[in-house]
């Protein structure tokens, strides 16, 4: 589960995907927790390979 609130790289915090202020992208937060039971880990392990 991943937290709704975001960070641009000027430092603000914002829900929306585009810094109201500055006009840059947003990145979530944190990470998402951390759990052995993860189901979905491989597919993220994957879309992480495919995009770097």
């Amino acid at each position: 589960m991943v937290s709704k609130i975001r960070k641009c790289s000027c430092g603000r915090y914002t829900l929306k995907e585009v810094c109201p202020v500055c006009g840059e992208q947003t990145k979530y937060s944190r990470p998402a927790r951390f759990s052995l039971e993860d189901r979905y880990g491989k597919y993220r392990r994957m879309a992480k390979k495919t995009i770097l």
